[in-house]
């Protein structure tokens, strides 16, 4: 298997897109390995997608974008600006508090650091702001997505790794106040020094703050709903996917009225581009995965690991070192699903709970967005906003430094991330 994962990183060093360096590579395996037949690679090809709970992805990401194109982002925009107006750089607070609730909406952090960029971007630069500050204030706070639900990556680790979906959607609201609450200090202290000034003197009236917030409320009330919709056994997290897209439709088309036929169809589309990006990353890796488990990989890295310390809190700082330089070169999706079925034996062996420890890793692989050599929301806002990807990233270090200190607080304070999971579905 240590050819195949070199074959795999020459690939992506030659320029492959991953989904196909992640297929050749597992696809050489097969052929290296006489002992196994051929035909095992293609029905992993189909087996790997022909999960029921994966199905709350492509689900997900239809839902989000409706969403997107009923007028909840404008409206949860107008909250955000009512709550921060008065703050030193207020459009840096904006894209805080709306990675926030936008983290209920879409799931995705690629997503959301684009849509900041483009809807925030031009007022940041009309303001003043630098544009490199501007896109890693966008890009680094849609970090916050990774734990909000619907999160993609908590699906996708929930599901390789057989963890309840529901409990990591429930354990994702704390960690993910703490990092707006820690990213919204840091544009604080950034934006004064650099003389970005707030937009008002005072407050917004709470007469302006219920105003915005009431408009908000269908957007607001859609996780709530999704979580206790799973606690009740309403629906099962696959099921509610269902039930998002119809919540959409029905936001859209009954409540704001903005969903047009035509728009509905070109968000069709939209999702159609979006899950076929995602499936075959999914589909492909199923080959790559079935090399690593027959290889026994998972049980020579606990043993490894392990062995080099049985301290959990050691054992997770040495893991968040390796996950973070793997978000420096993969996508976080095939981080997800390659390395899930690797580090789960291991955390659980050293008496980590899982649902800390997702969270803790689909935060810090999702970082990886926004770190070279490969960072996609990197190259995107940087693109949108008009600037270097070199004067983004370093404008990214000290929000890059809050999320650390987050994760690290996670890390030590395991009852504080998992309060609500307990409380709603119980030790």
């Amino acid at each position: 298997m240590g050819a195949v994962v070199i074959i795999f990183l020459l690939l992506l060093i030659f320029g492959m897109p991953v989904a196909f360096a992640i297929g050749v590579a597992g696809t050489i395996f097969f052929v290296v390995t006489p002992d196994i037949p051929f035909s095992i690679a293609v029905q992993k090809v189909v087996s790997s997608s022909q999960s029921f709970t994966l199905l709350a992805i492509p689900l997900f990401v239809f839902a989000g974008n409706l969403m997107n194109n009923t007028g909840i982002t404008t409206r949860l925009i107008k909250l955000s600006n009512a709550l921060t107006g008065h703050m030193y750089g207020n459009l840096g607070q904006i894209s805080c508090v709306l990675s926030t609730l936008m983290g209920g909406v879409s799931g995705s952090a690629n997503a959301d650091a684009a849509m900041e960029s483009r809807v925030l971007g031009p007022s940041m630069t009309k303001r003043g702001y630098a544009k490199g500050y501007s896109a890693a204030v966008n890009g680094v706070t849609s970090l916050i997505t990774a734990t909000i639900p619907p999160s993609m990556g908590l699906i996708i680790y929930g599901s390789v790794g057989e963890v309840s979906i529901g409990r990591l959607f429930a354990g994702g609201f704390i960690p993910g106040f703490l990092m707006m609450i820690a990213f919204m200090l840091t544009v604080h202290f950034t934006a004064k020094k650099r003389g970005y000034t707030p937009e008002r003197e005072k407050p917004a009236s709470l007469k302006e703050v219920g105003a915005a917030f009431a408009a908000s409320i269908w957007a607001l009330l859609f996780p709530v709903i999704l979580i206790l919709g799973i606690r009740f056994g309403i629906f099962t997290p696959s099921e509610s996917g269902a039930f998002a897209c119809v919540y959409a439709i029905f936001v859209g088309v009954v409540v704001y009225r903005e969903l047009t036929f035509k728009t509905f169809l070109q968000t069709l589309k939209d999702t159609a581009s979006d899950i076929g990006v995602i499936m075959i990353l999914v589909s492909l890796s199923g080959i790559f995965g079935y090399g690593i488990v027959y290889d026994r990989i998972p049980q020579a890295m606990a043993s490894f690991l392990i062995n080099v310390t049985s301290n959990p809190y050691i054992l997770m700082f040495i893991i968040i070192l390796l996950l973070v330089f793997c978000g420096m070169f993969v996508e976080t999706t095939v981080i997800a699903l390659l390395l899930t079925p690797i580090l789960l034996p291991v955390i659980t062996s050293a008496g980590i709970d899982p649902v800390q420890f997702g969270l803790i890793m689909m935060t810090v692989v999702t970082m990886g967005i926004m770190t070279p050599p490969v960072g996609i929301a990197l190259y995107t806002t940087s693109s949108i906003m008009g600037c270097k990807p070199e004067e983004t990233a370093k404008e990214s270090v000290p929000f890059i430094i809050a999320a650390l200190v987050v994760i690290t607080f996670c890390i030590f304070f395991k009852d504080v991330v998992l309060f609500i999971p307990n409380l709603i579905f119980g030790k």
